[in-house]
């Protein structure tokens, strides 16, 4: 299934992710490190990776919603695992845009604690993880975002939903 979201035939969205995984990476570590030292160095580190990936996280989002509404045919196997992936994204942006709420007025000033910021953190790393597990299927069980001949993204789909008629699963 051909990405609608390209340039020059390359998907633009797993290009972008790698923003929001880095940033939110990131934030958990500062507010990790923060929470060890109370380093005002590690809070603000922590502030601005939070940012890269909110940031890159709605820059990511946008191609993402366009191929799993124009690239995957409703009715195929990969939209609902497509809308798992994209409900996860938005569970972990939810989770880093209020810990970047809560913290970024501490920027000139120490937090009274980081368990906050590594708390959410965790459950947003967490949550990123497994989005990132149903994207890596998206791509390779499924062939969102591979360029193939229509005659490929037919058989795949008519082995996909063979397999899944064959497991007992009426998606």
């Amino acid at each position: 299934m051909k990405s609608r979201a390209s340039v020059a035939g390359h998907p633009l969205h797993p290009m972008l992710v790698s923003f929001p995984i880095v940033g939110y990476t990131g934030a958990l570590v500062g507010y990790a490190v923060y929470g060890g030292t109370d380093d005002q160095f590690w809070l603000n580190f922590a502030i601005v990776m939070n940012i890269v990936g909110v940031a890159g996280a709605v820059l990511a989002d946008l191609p993402g919603l366009v191929d799993l509404g124009a690239a995957v045919p409703k009715g195929h196997p990969a939209k609902r695992v497509g809308m798992m992936h994209a409900a996860l994204n938005v569970l972990t942006l939810a989770l880093f845009a209020i810990t970047l709420a809560v913290y970024a007025s501490h920027w000139n000033g120490p937090a009274r604690s980081a368990t906050f910021g590594v708390t959410l953190g965790a459950i947003g790393v967490a949550s990123m993880l497994a989005a990132g597990t149903l994207g890596w299927s998206l791509v390779h069980d499924h062939l969102v975002g591979v360029t193939g001949t229509r005659a490929r993204e037919g058989t795949e789909w008519e082995a996909t939903t063979a397999a899944d008629r064959t497991r007992g699963s009426h998606r």
